[in-house]
């Protein structure tokens, strides 16, 4: 299935249905009387998040979504059927935005949450509604209102606890496929990964996390560059970003920099969030630009550095368990604050 993460559509809820002059006409009935019903209310148009789905591939096809009107109103003070509203179904994790692509409208960040993206107009008042003591004869009804319609934009940022970050060819792909069962296209040439994966990783059967590897980010990303930004919204929603820094390359200090810069210039509160530096490749350096490379990533970074290789897994399960610590005191923090509140 192709991966898609951002969705124009349209969208139109309902018109509420016609209220409508009627009067009685019964037998024995004297002066009849007033007794046009209300129209019914129009569809709303909603959106839910629902689990199974991480693509909005549906709304490249299907990019109109219009609700009913609401039933006319009838004699005997009926009132009209009100319509079934429309739901989108769009995966966990996706923004609504207005068509200037910066109101946010909705974001549905957890299984089952729902908003209503355009609501439906209420029905027109029947003649019945307007009988007085002094006017017992309204010949007076009402349209319908007419449901809103809008523009709207989907966004999808995947819900991952840890998020992948690096130059191309840093090894995040092949990191990502060790760690879990994530199976993305593995190359020795530059933005083999051209679209978001997710892989869990399990460390027991009490103890998973779910990471997030994007493209590789290179100079001048947040302006356009290569492939762009784009993708760093998919893990602004992560507790923890894991750096991987090619340690086969002669200045892996300048490669964490140029990302550093990168996620700064995008904002979003990526370079405010907690990281972990790993210099991989270890099976592909010497011992002296083992130590040599570290203790000057070390200086650059301000902390200790995690020395490992994709590859033969060195290094990786000490990774995987300091990446766990910071995602299980983000999960403590989060329930905390919802006690809380």
């Amino acid at each position: 299935m192709k991966f898609l993460d951002e969705a124009k559509v349209w969208v139109k809820a309902g018109d509420g249905g016609d209220g409508v002059v009627a009067f009685r006409r019964e037998k024995f009935i004297e002066f009849g009387g007033p007794d046009g019903g209300n129209g019914g209310r129009g569809g709303d148009v909603v959106a839910e998040a629902v689990e199974g789905l991480n693509t909005l591939i549906d709304y490249r096809y299907a990019q109109h979504f219009k609700a009913r009107k609401g039933g006319n109103g009838s004699g005997s003070d009926r009132t009209g059927a009100g319509s079934d509203d429309v739901v989108l179904r769009v995966p966990v994790g996706t923004q609504i935005l207005a068509e200037d692509k910066e109101t946010l409208l909705a974001d549905l960040d957890a299984p089952g949450k729902r908003a209503v993206i355009a609501r439906g107009g209420d029905g027109g008042h029947g003649n019945a509604h307007y009988k007085t003591s002094t006017n017992r004869a309204p010949r007076r009804a009402d349209k319908g209102w007419p449901g809103e319609e809008r523009w709207i934009w989907l966004r999808l940022k995947l819900i991952a606890d840890a998020g992948l970050v690096g130059l191309p060819n840093a090894g995040k792909s092949t990191f990502l496929s060790v760690v879990s069962a994530a199976r993305p296209k593995i190359a020795d040439y530059p933005f083999t990964t051209l679209h978001p994966q997710l892989g869990v990783v399990r460390l027991s059967a009490t103890e998973e996390f779910v990471l997030a590897d994007i493209p590789g980010l290179i100079e001048g990303a947040h302006e356009g560059a290569g492939l762009g930004d784009r993708f760093l919204g998919h893990v602004e929603r992560c507790a923890v970003l894991l750096h991987l820094v090619d340690g086969a390359q002669p200045d892996p200090v300048a490669a964490w920099r140029t990302v550093r810069a990168e996620l700064a210039g995008y904002g979003g509160g990526l370079a405010e969030k907690p990281e972990l530096v790993a210099l991989n490749k270890a099976d592909a350096m010497t011992p002296q630009a083992r130590s040599s490379r570290r203790k000057a990533l070390e200086r650059a970074v301000g902390r200790p550095v995690h020395l490992i290789s994709g590859a033969t897994r060195e290094g990786v399960p000490e990774l995987l368990r300091a990446l766990f610590r910071v995602v299980a005191e983000h999960r403590s923090g989060a329930v905390a604050a919802v006690a809380a509140g």
